[in-house]
């Protein structure tokens, strides 16, 4: 299976769920910003998500309300690097208790010290290792080098302690579809559960010209759809075609809520128009009709996970026919030779 049988029921009954109750738009993911300090100062990152101080942070019982308040059943830990979040035991170990399924987005610099031996392995954590390319690129994204051999040996590390683990690479302007495929044959050697491979956006606190424009997203990622076909990427068949220019989806926002140190950001994880203190104020303030039509200059060249995954799955979910790829594609794995394990 393309993900873990837990995290894969849970998702199910939480949208039968909200089918159930007739609920047209509500949050699956929570993005979950504990902190806004970071080791790193990668180019293609919002200046204020490395900029942070810790004493700024998020205690652990604001984190956990925003848990609550949101009720999705998964969540991403991201930030700044959540390694650096001094609370993070207590979080997981809350998280677990809750039944949630975390994704601890990181870029492995301190693993060693703030993972293995202090959080142990457990069916609802997934580490998710930063990775946007070989040596030379991906320690040239990060703004210093040894970030590549030591997230490598990481995803390995994690791997052998029993660790469920997958790999996060961003796509840019200047990024070679070859080396992307050399990338995926080597995590395939560290047996990585699972790859997500997504178009960087512009984020306005980034000046460098380095993200795709709306035809660069169509070439590069029909690339991406062939390596889909040998190699175990986690965004779904509908999204995949988005990307590619193959189909079009509607925005959807709110399917994807973040709680910062500033508050609740909206409209969604990528554009900063106002921060929430509260998530009743937030969730029904946003002009969730505006931003679902994609007008904002903002949006124009946004083809993001966060914003359309969530509406690729309703889409393929309307049709018996869309329904069964879903299932067919969630239930095989590729093993990187085409064949389905």
């Amino acid at each position: 299976m393309r993900f873990p049988l837990g995290l894969t029921l849970a998702v199910s009954r939480y949208m039968m769920a909200q089918s159930l109750h007739r609920r047209r738009r509500y949050p699956t993911v929570l993005m979950l910003e504990p902190l806004y300090t970071c080791n790193l100062a990668c180019l293609g990152c919002s200046v204020e998500r490395h900029t942070g101080k810790l004493s700024d942070r998020l205690t652990l019982a604001q984190c956990l309300e925003a848990v609550d308040q949101a009720g999705t059943p998964t969540l991403s830990l991201c930030g700044g690097e959540p390694t650096l979040y001094p609370e993070l035991p207590e979080l997981i170990a809350e998280l677990v208790k809750r039944d949630k399924y975390i994704y601890l987005c990181t870029n492995a610099l301190v693993l060693e010290r703030k993972l293995f031996d202090i959080i142990p392995p457990d069916p609802h954590l997934i580490v998710n290792v930063h990775l946007d390319g070989m040596r030379e690129t991906h320690d040239k994204v990060c703004n210093r080098d040894g970030v590549f051999d030591n997230a490598v040996a990481m995803v390995g590390e994690s791997k052998r302690r029993g660790y469920y683990t997958m790999t996060n690479s961003t796509i840019y302007q200047e990024t070679e579809m070859a080396e992307i495929e050399t990338l995926c044959e080597l995590l395939m050697g560290l047996d990585v559960d699972g790859m997500l491979i997504s178009p960087g956006y512009q984020y306005a606190s980034v000046e460098s010209d380095i993200f795709l424009k709306q035809q660069d997203i169509h070439r590069k990622f029909g690339q991406v759809m062939r390596l889909s076909k040998r190699y175990p990427l986690t965004a779904t068949p509908a999204f995949l075609r988005f990307c590619a220019g193959e189909r079009e989806l509607s925005c959807a926002p709110y399917s994807t809520v973040t709680r910062t140190p500033l508050g609740w950001k909206a409209p969604c994880y990528l554009v900063e128009e106002k921060f929430y203190e509260t998530w009743d104020e937030f969730w029904n303030t946003v002009d969730w009709e505006y931003w679902e039509r994609r007008e904002d200059h903002r949006c124009r060249n946004c083809y993001m996970h966060s914003g359309f995954e969530a509406s690729a799955v309703k889409a393929a979910t309307s049709s018996f026919k869309g329904f069964l790829e879903l299932m067919l594609w969630n239930l095989s794995k590729p093993s990187g030779n085409g064949q389905a394990a």
